[in-house]
C-alpha cells in the first residue's frame, strides 16, 4: 500500500466516502492508491487544494446508477500503461508522443503510466539517459532546453518536452488513433539475449553435473542459479517501489 495513502487524512477520508457511496473496494483501493502516486510524484503535500473537497470529489468519482465506474478521474483524459524493453523503448516512445500520449510516470513494475487528453491531444517526445550513480544534476542540464524528468527505473531515467514549442499548431494532433490493444512491446535482441541466458544456465548445469559425475548436482546449480536471479529481481523491485514512494 502506498505511505502517502496510509497516513494522508484526506485520502483516508475520500476511501472512507467512497465506500459509503458504494464503490467496490478493490475499486476504491486502486483509486485512491492512484490518487496518492499523482500526489507524490506531483509534489503536492495539499491534497485538499489539489483534488478539492473531500466530499464533493467523492461525489465527482463515483458514477451514477447504471453507469460504469471512470477509469479515470478525469473523463476527458485516457490513461494507458504499457511497458517494453531499452532496445525499443525509446522509438516507442515517441511514436506514441506523436499520437499524443504524455507519460507522467514509470510505475513500481517498470510500466509506462501515460495519459492522452481528449480534446486537446498534443504530440510530446521522449529520451532516455543513463543514471548509474543518480541523477547528477541531470534535470538542471536539460531543463533548458525544455525538457522534464517524467520517470525512473533502475539504472534509467526518461524525460519529455512537448513539441508545441518546435512545431507551433502542427503540435496537436488531429485525428488521435485509438488506444493501442497491446500494453507489452518486447524486441527481437530481447528475446534473443533471453534465449542465451537461458542456455547458458543449462550449459553450467551441464558442466557442474559432468564434473559432480551427478545429475542431480546439475539441476540443483541451475535452480540456484534462477532462483537467485529471482531474489536480485525481487531487490531490484522492492527498491524501485521505495523510490516510487517517496515524496
Amino acid at each position: 500500500m502506498n505511505t502517502r495513502y496510509e497516513n494522508d487524512g484526506y485520502l483516508i477520508g475520500l476511501a472512507e466516502l467512497l465506500r459509503a457511496h458504494g464503490l467496490p473496494a478493490d475499486r476504491v483501493e486502486a483509486t485512491v492508491t492512484d490518487l496518492a502516486a499523482h500526489l507524490e510524484e506531483a509534489g503536492t503535500e495539499d491534497a485538499e487544494a489539489e483534488f478539492g473537497p473531500a466530499d464533493e470529489f467523492a461525489r465527482q468519482l463515483v458514477p451514477t446508477a447504471g453507469e460504469r465506474a471512470p477509469a479515470a478521474p478525469d473523463e476527458t483524459v485516457e490513461t494507458w500503461r504499457w511497458t517494453a524493453d531499452t532496445y525499443v523503448d525509446e522509438e516507442l516512445l515517441n511514436r506514441f508522443g506523436d499520437e499524443g500520449w504524455e507519460v507522467e510516470r514509470v510505475d513500481a513494475v517498470g510500466r509506462f503510466v501515460s495519459h492522452r487528453d481528449l480534446a486537446q491531444p498534443q504530440r510530446w517526445e521522449y529520451r532516455r539517459e543513463l543514471v548509474t550513480r543518480g541523477r547528477e544534476g541531470l534535470d538542471e542540464r536539460l531543463a533548458p532546453d525544455g525538457w522534464e524528468a517524467c520517470g525512473t527505473w533502475v539504472i534509467y531515467a526518461w524525460f519529455k518536452r512537448p513539441r508545441a514549442a518546435s512545431l507551433g499548431p502542427a503540435a496537436r494532433v488531429a485525428s488521435p488513433p485509438p488506444v493501442p490493444e497491446r500494453t507489452s512491446f518486447f524486441s527481437g535482441k530481447f528475446y534473443a539475449l533471453l534465449a542465451v541466458l537461458t542456455v547458458a544456465a543449462v550449459a553450467a548445469g551441464v558442466a557442474v553435473a559432468v564434473d559432480d559425475g551427478d545429475a542431480n548436482s546439475g539441476i540443483g546449480f541451475v535452480v540456484g542459479l534462477l532462483a537467485g536471479a529471482g531474489a536480485v529481481a525481487a531487490v531490484v523491485w522492492a527498491l524501485q517501489m521505495r523510490r516510487g514512494r517517496r515524496p
